[in-house]
């Protein structure tokens, strides 16, 4: 059974070409798809040149900045033409490592969604300062609060789908257009009644490049674990029907 890696990029060159090594050199039947947003520092050029050197690389180009979010469904979609079983997704920063992925695709035989967890069983983090471990850790708690996602890190960006868990949500209903996205696939996946595991893995701080993170990704979040918990309250509240 084969699988797909889908890895959203923007100006990662300095890190995608040690990613894409340790990526293909992995005893599993793994493709690899870059989806790139025109990055200005010559990432999806780099992609390219991978691409010719190793076949099991694919790249996108897209035009200009267009999100986290939508990167990762255009990978789902290419993902559900080919006959992949698994769907995995992870980061170019080199935060996730490849060696946790035949582990991952372990757990999954038996589950919908699995989830490379920073917090499962104690917190593994790496290069990351004790400000932003604790934000990472309490930002996990409050999601988990609100929406009822049984895992310890709902936001991890290093996970496993099984592919008719894809193949039942209606992509085009997603709200979430950057790292709330994690969130979001989760908890529809489990209010779906889907099983979510989560594999304990080391998450690494960025050693190079510069970090997405920004207030308005921390607030999207903030307000997307409302939005979902309110509009499954209407959605079975008879009152709320007509």
């Amino acid at each position: 059974m084969s699988s797909m890696v889908i890895i959203p990029t923007y100006n990662e060159r300095e890190n995608l070409r040690q990613l894409t090594e340790r990526l293909v050199a992995l005893p599993l039947p793994l493709d690899v798809v870059f989806v790139d947003d025109g990055s200005p520092d010559g990432t999806g050029e780099l992609a390219d040149e991978l691409a010719q050197r190793f076949p099991q690389v694919t790249v996108i180009h897209r035009q200009g900045k267009l999100g986290y979010a939508s990167a990762v469904i255009e990978g789902f979609r290419l993902a559900l033409k080919g006959d992949y079983s698994w769907i995995l997704q992870m980061d170019a920063d080199l935060s996730h490592d490849p060696a946790a992925i035949p582990l991952m695709l372990q757990a999954a035989e038996g589950n919908d969604l699995v989830l490379g967890s920073r917090y499962v069983g104690g917190v593994r983090v790496i290069d990351w300062e004790m400000s932003r471990v604790l934000l990472s850790w309490f930002a996990n708690l409050y999601a988990r609060t609100v929406t009822g996602v049984p895992v310890q890190d709902v936001t991890t960006g290093f996970r496993c789908y099984r592919r008719s868990a894809i193949e039942a949500l209606d992509l085009s209903q997603i709200r979430a257009g950057g790292y709330a996205f994690q969130i979001e696939m989760a908890y529809r996946i489990w209010r779906a009644g889907g099983r979510l595991t989560e594999v304990p893995i080391i998450f690494y701080g960025r050693q190079r490049g510069i970090s997405k993170m920004s207030k308005r990704i921390v607030l999207e979040a903030a307000i997307l674990v409302w939005r979902l918990r309110l509009g499954r309250r209407l959605r079975t509240n008879p009152r709320s029907r007509g």
